[in-house]
This record gives structure tokens, sequence and C-alpha cells, in this order.
């Protein structure tokens, strides 16, 4: 499948996707979040994908932020429409999927880009990255899922001050704060996304889809995340990679999954 706005490599069950509008320090806009949700489904059903890796081009932007042009003249029930549609397109979309996504922030992510990132599995950033939500300097709110999923990772204080002021805070910050899970230089960022990859193909991939399932129910209005474990946790022994997992380990060698 061919794109305008990003770019997509496959590499030893690594799929890599890079939003590619440098000019725009790779803002989103609506054809590029439908042509991410299209790469990310695309991937994830391609049975050698075993990780996504996102990242941005270049050394500036990870997402500077949505396409502001595209929304400044909509009203209130139009609003409402492009925040309810690009969450259940893109944003919610990737946090369920069941192939792990690594977000590789290589500069700023602000805005959609940082919800973007903070709806993949878990970040990762260079030392020059920025981060922060500035809508309410435009007169909005955060509309990618940013109110819900900042205060599950860096808290609700540390949340609301970051909204509030809509500054911006440090890689270092961030991973004071939670909200990434190691600081590398801008060399070092692709690689060490591969190398946790590279850990993550070592492991299950069925009982890995079944973990995500089990984390994001904890966070689900309505779900019981103990009881989506306990079915998750079950359905792992009816499938091969249990019997596979079990066996190898009984027979001291790695298993093959």
């Amino acid at each position: 499948m061919s794109y305008n706005n990003i770019l997509v490599s496959e590499n030893d069950s690594i799929t890599t996707i890079i939003i590619n509008r440098p000019k725009k320090l790779n803002a989103l806009n609506r054809e590029t979040i439908q042509e991410l949700h299209d790469a990310f489904a695309e991937a994830d059903s391609v049975e050698d994908t075993r990780v996504i890796i996102l990242t941005g081009s270049g050394d500036k932007a990870f997402v500077a932020g949505a396409d502001i042009s595209e929304f400044a003249n909509f009203e209130v029930a139009e609003g409402a429409d492009l925040s309810k549609k690009g969450q259940e397109l893109l944003f919610d979309f990737i946090e369920n999927l069941g192939t792990p996504i690594i977000a590789t922030i290589n500069g700023f992510a602000l805005g959609g880009g940082l919800e973007l990132a903070m709806a993949c599995h878990f970040r990762i950033a260079s030392d020059n990255a920025k981060m922060g939500l500035p809508e309410v300097g435009l007169g909005v709110i955060p509309g990618y899922g940013g109110t819900q999923r900042l205060p599950q990772l860096v808290g609700k204080g540390k949340a609301m001050e970051m909204i509030m002021t809509a500054g911006m805070i440090s890689a270092e910050d961030a991973l004071q704060n939670g909200l990434v899970n190691h600081v590398v230089s801008q060399e070092e960022l692709l690689p060490l996304a591969e190398k946790i990859a590279d850990k993550i193909l070592r492991n299950s991939p069925l009982a890995i889809a079944s973990a995500i399932k089990a984390v994001n129910a904890n966070f689900k209005d309505g779900v019981n995340g103990f009881d989506v474990e306990i079915r998750e946790f079950g359905n792992c022994f009816g499938t091969d990679d249990f019997e596979e997992g079990t066996t190898a380990f009984l027979e001291k060698r790695k298993a093959n999954f």
C-alpha cells in the first residue's frame, strides 16, 4: 500500500512507521490519521509483524500537533465529530491493537502528537524531545484522549498543571514523571527501540496480546480488570504458544514462538 504522508518498512518481524511531513513538523491532518490507521491495521494483520515502531521524520519533531488549518472554522457539532472520529479511527484503535507499539519520540510531541504517543503501548524519547498539550492556548482542550491518558501516566496533579499551563516539559521531566520509559541521544533512539523490540520478539505474541487487553481493561469504565485478567489467563492455556513455552521451559531450551 502506498501513502502520501507516512513511510512504512518491515525488517525481522518489526514494522517501522514514520510520519513523513517534515515541512509541517509531521503535524497530523485527517489524511495522515487515516493513513496511520490503515498502516497499523495492515501491520497488525501480517503474521510476521510482531512489534511496531512509530516515529517522525527528521530530527525536530515526532508530531508537533494537529493541522489547525483544517478545523479553525469548525462549529460545535463539527468539533465533537472531529474528536469522536479521530479517537475511534486512530487513538483508541492503536491503544487496543494486539501488536505492541513503541512510540519513539524524536523531537516535539505536542497536542495531537503527544496524544498519539500516549495511545501507544509505551514511549521512549531522545534527549532533545519536548512534550506538552498546548490546546488551551488556542481556546480548546485536548480532543484525542489527552485529558484521559495523561493523568493515567503522570498523575492528576501533574496532568492538570501541564494542560492548564499549556507548557512543554523536557525529556528528562517526562522520564521522571513516568511519561516515557527511557531517554537517549538522537543517534541511540531507533537502535534502543529495536533492542527493546528484539526482547519482545522472544516472547509469545498471543500472550502479549492478552496482556495488552488485561492491562487496558483496568482503565475502562464499567470493566473489571481482574475479570479480564482471569479470562485472558485462562485463554492462554488453550494456545500453541502455552504448550511451546511450558515445554521449552521443562526441556531447558529457548521457546520458538
